[in-house]
């Protein structure tokens, strides 16, 4: 099928199967989580999610056998295009499953794996999370003290993971735990999937700067992950916890930093039209409106950077360190559009609650809260600078 033959069908099909009220911006206390304990507010919401996942388009690339649509990177860009065109709402926001492990199971899963997972990720039936920081492994995470001793068919689990993003939520989890306590640090790894529903889980989320908890302390007394479940080699859980902190690294850059192609940088407009005015049809504060500008230049600029590395990297399916650069980059954008925003917005960013400040407002005083994370997160920005320096651009150490 040619590629305008593609998209006349996918526009069609998307007129004809978008619920309408699937067609206007996420409220959000309208956005879902996957998983057992999904609950949706818009019942269209469920049902578009459904229609999609049946067409695998839920996750568009990925394979059909796994419940993926088998597109190329060029029909999946049509289709991304034709949902805009009508302003169609992401039908999953499947979190770490998407963007995380199930990358790390199409590279590295055994068949059986694959085919467990994959396809419940794509029709939202799963939430994961991930456990790897520990109190005392941040950045140095191969010291990692987690374990797990062979009982039989399992392996039994002791130990806590911190910052474990959704664990609250979470239905399974990916984690890295010690299986050889003798061997060199990065030796002893083992990358292993168990499920979160089961005694010895216990999960406490972790109240932030901005009010919620989207982390959370994780504890293992005596929790169990069947043997077969370890993904790659035991005791070479190292080699899989790198790749899929690339691929994280990726989603993250890609996510915040504008990849989307100045969408962010517009809305900074708009909202400072509104509380500044305009003059001559500008921004009437010139700074403002200088410092505006330039990051809707950045914020394109990455965005057509990141689409030129998919396409560079079209004959392979994995992230190159080059995740490192839109992970540092991204990050560093979105901190940039909410410190941008509270110079437009002024004292009403700084509202916590209150008939004076707008309900708006007050959800950007907490992205802005929660934005400070952004720069530790998926790797801090230090450790991106090194493996730039030393994976990158090859510099001595």
């Amino acid at each position: 099928m040619s590629l305008e033959a593609f998209r006349e069908e996918t526009r069609a099909w998307l007129e004809e199967n978008c619920p309408a009220s699937m067609r206007t911006p996420m409220p959000a206390d309208e956005t879902p989580n996957p998983g057992r304990r999904a609950q949706f507010k818009n019942p269209d919401t469920k049902v578009w999610l459904d229609l999609m996942a049946e067409k695998g388009w839920t996750v568009p690339h990925w394979p059909t056998e796994y419940g993926g649509g088998g597109l190329s990177i060029d029909e999946n860009a049509v289709l991304r295009e034709e949902m805009a065109r009508i302003k169609a709402r992401t039908p999953l926001f499947g979190g770490m499953g998407t963007s995380m492990i199930g990358p790390a199971l199409l590279e590295f899963g055994t068949e059986e794996q694959k085919k467990e997972h994959l396809p419940r990720i794509c029709r939202g039936d799963i939430w994961w999370c991930q456990g790897y920081s520990e109190p005392n492994s941040g950045s140095d995470l191969a010291s990692l003290q987690t374990k797990a001793v062979v009982d039989g068919d399992e392996y039994v689990i002791n130990g806590q993971k911190i910052w474990t993003s959704g664990a609250d939520n979470a239905d399974w989890i990916f984690c890295l735990v010690r299986t050889d306590f003798d061997a060199p640090k990065h030796d002893g790894i083992t990358f292993v999937l168990f499920d979160m529903d089961q005694p010895g889980v216990e999960v406490k989320p972790i109240k932030l700067i901005s009010g919620l908890s989207p982390f959370c302390e994780t504890y293992f007394t005596d929790a169990r992950a069947l043997r077969n479940n370890v993904v790659g080699e035991v005791n070479r859980g190292w080699t899989v916890a790198k790749r899929l902190l690339q691929y994280e690294r990726t989603s993250i850059g890609g996510g915040m930093g504008g990849a989307g192609g100045g969408g962010l940088g517009k809305t900074l407009g708009h909202v400072a039209l509104e509380r500044y005015g305009e003059a001559d049809g500008k921004v009437a504060d010139s700074t403002l409106r200088d410092e505006i500008s330039t990051h809707i230049m950045n914020d394109r600029a990455f965005g057509l950077t990141v689409r030129r590395n998919g396409e560079e990297s079209r004959t392979t399916t994995a992230p190159t360190f080059a995740s490192s650069m839109f992970k540092l980059y991204g990050t560093e954008q979105n901190k940039n559009r909410l410190e941008l925003l509270m110079k437009i917005l002024g004292t009403q960013m700084l509202g916590w609650e209150g008939d004076q400040f707008e309900e708006a407002d007050l959800g950007q005083t907490r992205a802005w809260l929660r934005s400070k994370a952004n720069s530790i997160e998926g790797g801090t920005s230090e450790v991106q600078y090194n493996i730039i320096a030393k994976r990158v651009l090859g510099l001595p150490d």
